[in-house]
This record gives C-alpha cells, sequence and structure tokens, in this order.
C-alpha cells in the first residue's frame, strides 16, 4: 500500500480535489465508493492517503490527517481590510505584481501573513488558487519554516473591483484574526 501526501483542496459535487503535495498536481476523486468516511476531510487539511487508481476516478482507500489548517475562499468581498488595501497600493507603485507583509492586532502582535497579486484580464489567479493549478501550499509551508507547524487558517480573498488577490494566513486557527475574517467574508467554518 502506497501512501501519498496531499492537502484537501474543495469538495465538488461531492468530489474531494486534492493537490499532490510532492508534485503539485491536483487530483480529483470520485464523488462515491471510498472504502473509509471522507466527510470530514476539509479545504486546507493535509493528509497522508493511500487512492485506490483502478477506476477513471479514484478513490480513497485510508487516510490520517496531518494537520488540520482551513483554506476559505471568497469572491467579490468588501471593504477590503486596511493592511491589504496598502500592501496592495505599495505594490502599485513600485511597479510590481505582488508584495507581503506581516498582520498585527491592536496590541501589534504579529497575528498572520498577507500576500497580494495581481488579478489577471481573466479572474485566472483567484481560480487558480482555488482549484490548485496555482498552489497556495508555498506560501504556507514559508510561514510553518517561520512559525512551526501548526494548523493555520488560509483566506483566498478577491475584492469586488477584481484587480488583485489576498492570501491572508492567520497563524492561530480559530484565533480572533481568523475569526474576524471569517466574520466579514462570510467564509463559514466547517464543522470538525
Amino acid at each position: 500500500m502506497e501512501t501519498d501526501r496531499f492537502r484537501v483542496l474543495a469538495n465538488e459535487g461531492g468530489s474531494l480535489r486534492l493537490l499532490n503535495r510532492e508534485t503539485y498536481e491536483p487530483v480529483v476523486t470520485a464523488a462515491e465508493g471510498h472504502d473509509v468516511d471522507v466527510e470530514g476531510l476539509h479545504p486546507g487539511y493535509r493528509i497522508d492517503a493511500d487512492l485506490d487508481w483502478t477506476t477513471s476516478d479514484p478513490t480513497i482507500r485510508s487516510f490520517s490527517v496531518e494537520n488540520r489548517t482551513l483554506y476559505a475562499f471568497a469572491d467579490g468581498i468588501e471593504p477590503v481590510f486596511e493592511a491589504a488595501q496598502g500592501a496592495w497600493t505599495e505594490a502599485q507603485m513600485a511597479g510590481d505584481s505582488m508584495n507581503s507583509r506581516v498582520t498585527r492586532n491592536t496590541d501589534n502582535e504579529v497575528n498572520g501573513v498577507l500576500y497580494v497579486f495581481a488579478e489577471n484580464d481573466r479572474g485566472g489567479i483567484f481560480e487558480a488558487f482555488r482549484d490548485g493549478t496555482r498552489p497556495v501550499e508555498p506560501l504556507v509551508d514559508r510561514v510553518n519554516e517561520e512559525e512551526g507547524n501548526d494548523p493555520r487558517e488560509v483566506f483566498v480573498l478577491r475584492p469586488a473591483e477584481g484587480r488583485y488577490v489576498i492570501v491572508t494566513i492567520a497563524l492561530r486557527k480559530g484565533g480572533q484574526f481568523a475569526e474576524t475574517l471569517r466574520d466579514t467574508y462570510d467564509c463559514p467554518s466547517p464543522s470538525e
């Protein structure tokens, strides 16, 4: 039995979208027929899984959850929080297509990291993050290298104007920053 490392991307019509963490290739599983209950796998979870490839859409034979980081996606957000607006303005002034900065709470303590990316004409950057063709994984790995491998909450947000995409990584899963982002941008928390 060969297990591979995956990040759960999304659940679409019963099928799970997984991202192979070694090859960064997305995998879409079958909607049913798994040997185990996959209902509790939420976007962002890092799992080790054994897949059955004998059918056109693979099924999951077994898995173990290695990390319970959560991913959330929201399109057309308003208002954009100040740190993200500032990072985007700095990127534009410098003529850059991306920028990053740490975020801080009202006590000036670091509570997250955010990245802004210029959106392309077709709106493809946001979609590429959502479907895994442009992995969020390296950004999360970079934070984990600095902060340890704790579960986090990752928010991929596109402002209503559609000119850029924000990727925000809240350092504490379930912390005040993550909850504020969830409430502000209507990103429901999965029941775990």
